[in-house]
């Protein structure tokens, strides 16, 4: 039920930068991670970079260096600094929040995703 909305997205050139940002109606402290995926048309969803509630931030290889995700836990909003960007980088980006949930005598799976907001690369 918590809601994400995606923003920051635009038209740069290679070798720029961007920020996005990612704004949850709740509590983002509520989730076991954050995460940014893209996706381009033809191909499926990945994996950009996650970070938990502690600990390490993972990233996809082809941003490691260059994508650096973080989060600010009294704005509930998590970021993603992207620089060095090449064409290849071009694609929808979507907000991600996963938790498990126990509901009754279960343990569940939950998720969001934001909107999507889209990135281009180009000259």
């Amino acid at each position: 039920q918590v809601q994400l909305v995606d923003s920051g997205g635009g038209l740069v050139q290679p070798g720029g930068s961007l920020r996005l940002s990612c704004a949850a109606s709740g509590s983002i402290l509520s989730f076991d991670a954050m995460g940014w995926y893209r996706q381009v048309p033809g191909k499926q969803r990945e994996l950009v970079a996650s970070i938990p509630r502690t600990g390490a931030s993972n990233y996809a290889d082809s941003v490691k260096g260059r994508f650096a995700i973080s989060r600010d836990n009294a704005k509930n909003t998590v970021y993603l600094q992207m620089t060095s960007l090449k064409p290849e980088d071009t694609a929808v980006y979507y907000c991600n929040a996963k938790r498990m949930i126990v509901r009754g005598a279960g343990v569940y799976r939950d998720e969001s995703w934001g909107q999507g907001t889209l990135v281009t690369v180009s000259s």
